[in-house]
């Protein structure tokens, strides 16, 4: 009885609280959380050596040949940027662009003229090794937060180069890892609740047949870079 006693005045003694406060207090500490949240912190501390800050300086005029692939990039990533308001509608611009084709045949260097012609845009250039870590459920932390540091800085353009390496066909033999690495992936790029607005995932590789099929679906412009003509060939020897 005298327990008993001694909990009554102690819930004599706290405060009431009104349910509208507990509520905000709540939004409060899950806000504080989730800014002050040191391992999201930590994963977008290494993706931001990504971003591009310095322009590679490498213009439209500079790559030669492959005008098929340099006129559908221009429609695709720069004017969408520079128009915004005329991509509306039935018009939006593609939210993926794989770039496929022989080895050594300016896949990468057409990614830096994007990244040179994109003014306003934010350019992350990711490669296998800055997405996969040796830490169990890490590597599909670090997808998750590329796309949502790319959402941070829209408009952006996301380039992934050999991404073969990263989202190749699934299989029995390969691990949780990599199967979690290309869900969420899929998840990013097209999932439900994903704003994907203002960001184009740009990828090249040399071997599309092994990417997966849900994620080769994904990227909705393929552009088949082949090798150079005659008069491509003649474009290099004078630049």
């Amino acid at each position: 009885a005298e327990k008993l006693k001694e909990y009554l005045k102690k819930d004599k003694k706290k405060k009431p609280v009104k349910d509208g406060e507990s509520k905000s207090e709540d939004k409060k500490s899950d806000s504080d959380s989730d800014s002050d949240d040191p391992e999201k912190k930590k994963l977008q501390g290494k993706l931001e050596g990504a971003i591009v800050v310095e322009k590679p300086h490498v213009k439209w005029s500079d790559v030669a040949g492959l005008e098929a692939a340099k006129e559908a990039l221009k429609e695709a990533v720069i004017l969408p940027i520079k128009f915004p308001h005329l991509f509306t509608g039935k018009r939006i611009p593609w939210k993926g662009i794989l770039l496929f084709g022989p080895p050594g045949t300016g896949k990468s260097y057409l990614a830096k003229a994007v990244a040179t012609e994109a003014n306003n845009s934010t350019f992350f250039s990711v490669s296998s090794s800055d997405l996969v870590s040796k830490w169990l459920g890490e590597s599909e932390k670090l997808v998750k937060n590329l796309f949502e540091l790319a959402r941070q800085h829209k408009p952006s353009i996301i380039f992934i180069d050999e991404i073969d390496s990263l989202c190749s066909s699934r299989s029995d033999n390969e691990s949780e890892s990599a199967r979690r690495i290309k869900t969420e992936f899929l998840v990013q790029m097209q999932g439900v609740g994903n704003d994907m607005d203002g960001i184009l995932v740009l990828g090249a590789t040399n071997i599309p047949w092994v990417l997966d099929a849900a994620i080769r679906r994904r990227f909705e412009k393929r552009i088949y870079i082949a090798l150079p003509e005659e008069h491509a060939r003649l474009d290099m020897f004078k630049l």
